[in-house]
């Protein structure tokens, strides 16, 4: 049975109550939040994502909310990608680093209105780091978490169980493009996004106090499809490429070493944040880079809590940063931020935490 230990410190999100009733057995913290992670079948919750559709509860991807005249302002500042051009209803892939070019998050931005943004935030206290840019800068803008909870619904059966759910419209939303639209008086925001390569769209809930009522609206829809219950921990995410901030990257890591340079526009203005400092890293090139890594052997034996030693004739080269058994490829996968000595093709060494050593390949990314 699972249990939490109630504490106002670990907030539940919106959904929390029917995840657990749907029989959640297991989760992780994220953003101070319970992230459901499994509901005790992850072979059927991976075969659902993979060929038909599920329903995720991750409102623990909370928002930044940027009002007011400064908004835009602000979000250029913190976001060393070129928003000059987003559109209202558009949303962005950035990645966010600190005065050194080290990336401290990767969230989705959201351009509501001209003077109204938020930042749908991976795991770190982004509120804050925004306050306090905003105050150094005299910004006229207020900075606040609103009431939001996304929603996932992710699969190559995602669009039609949206589109049953809303109307065909959804169907011509572009990839992180979204509408601010309601259903039964309940205030949404609907976007084409989601933590998978496999389709799939967030359904943000502007009212807290009616997760329930969307939970089951999203399930009844889904009934006819056989629509399944899991968490953006899948293994799909891996053979993928999907990056997870905060798992895949240390306090050093900046945008180039895990493939997110193509995010990063150098020629933005000198007051965004560690722009003069990404120019530098680019100028004189990333040391480490993200390959994959397959690992010799066929059973299952997914990464401890902490990142793995990589080595090459007894000397450390790298790290394994996740690990987790691919049903595709039948074999331990993961990624390696590794030294650039370091290339496609090369085997490498891998200090396990139980104590033995497995070869691994390195190989390009995405695996699929």
């Amino acid at each position: 049975m699972f249990q939490v230990f109630p504490t106002a410190r670990l907030r539940p999100s919106p959904f929390f109550h029917s995840a657990m009733a749907e029989g959640c057995t297991s989760a992780s913290i994220y953003n101070r939040m319970i992230l459901p992670a499994s509901f005790g079948d992850k072979e059927k919750e991976y075969s659902d994502l993979m060929n038909g559709v599920v329903m995720w509860d991750v409102g623990v991807e909370r928002q930044v909310q940027l009002e007011g005249p400064d908004a835009a302002k602000l979000a250029q500042i913190l976001s060393p990608r070129d928003l000059s051009k987003c559109k209202v209803g558009q949303g962005k892939y950035v990645p966010m680093c600190n005065h050194d070019g080290i990336l401290i998050n990767d969230p989705i931005l959201l351009k509501l209105h001209e003077d109204l943004y938020w930042f749908s935030i991976a795991d770190s206290d982004i509120w804050f780091w925004a306050r306090a840019i905003a105050a150094e800068r005299r910004l006229d803008v207020k900075i606040s978490e609103p009431d939001v909870s996304p929603l996932a619904v992710q699969g190559p059966m995602a669009e039609t169980v949206v589109a049953s759910i809303f109307g065909d419209w959804v169907r011509d939303l572009k990839y992180f493009w979204f509408k601010e639209t309601e259903l039964n008086g309940i205030p949404l925001a609907v976007q084409r996004s989601g933590w998978s390569k496999q389709g799939g769209f967030e359904i943000y809930l502007r009212d807290g106090s009616r997760g329930t009522e969307l939970w089951n609206i999203v399930k009844q829809a889904g009934l006819l499809y056989n629509i399944g219950n899991g968490g953006p921990t899948s293994p799909e995410r891996t053979e993928s490429g999907l990056v997870s901030c905060g798992s895949d990257t240390d306090d050093t890591t900046n945008p180039y070493e895990v493939r997110l340079g193509k995010y990063v526009d150098l020629n933005l203005p000198d007051d965004v944040v560690g722009i003069e400092a990404l120019r530098r890293i680019h100028a004189e090139g990333p040391k480490r880079h993200q390959l994959g890594l397959v690992l010799d052997g066929d059973s299952s034996d997914p990464l401890s809590f902490h990142w793995e030693d990589i080595t090459v004739g007894g000397q450390k080269v790298g790290d394994m940063t996740n690990c987790i058994w691919s049903p595709r490829m039948q074999k331990n996968i993961g990624y390696a931020l590794i030294s650039k000595k370091c290339n496609i093709g090369d085997t490498v060494v891998l200090a396990r935490s139980n104590q033995r050593k497995v070869n691994a390949q390195l190989v390009d990314l995405p695996f699929y």
